[in-house]
C-alpha cells in the first residue's frame, strides 16, 4: 500500500506547475510537508509561510542567475 501511495504522490507532483513543485520541495526540506498534506497550506504559521516564500525567492534568483550566465556563454 505504501508503494501505491508513493506512486500517487509522484503523479500528483508531476501535474503541478514548476513553482508549486518548488514550494512543496522547500516545505519538505523544512519538515513541513506532512503538516501541509494533512491540513493544507492554511495550517502553516506566518513565520513558516514566510520562510517558504523567502527560500523560493532565493532559489528563483539563483536559477535566473545561472540562466543568464549560460546565455552569456553562448
Amino acid at each position: 500500500m505504501k508503494k501505491e501511495q508513493t506512486t500517487d504522490k509522484a503523479k500528483l507532483f508531476d501535474a503541478l506547475s514548476p513553482e508549486d513543485k518548488m514550494k512543496l520541495e522547500i516545505a519538505e526540506e523544512l519538515g513541513l510537508l506532512d503538516k501541509v498534506q494533512e491540513g493544507g497550506w492554511k495550517t502553516l504559521s506566518a513565520k513558516e509561510t514566510g520562510r517558504i516564500g523567502g527560500l523560493m525567492t532565493k532559489k528563483k534568483r539563483e536559477l535566473n542567475k545561472l540562466k543568464e550566465m549560460n546565455e552569456a556563454e553562448k
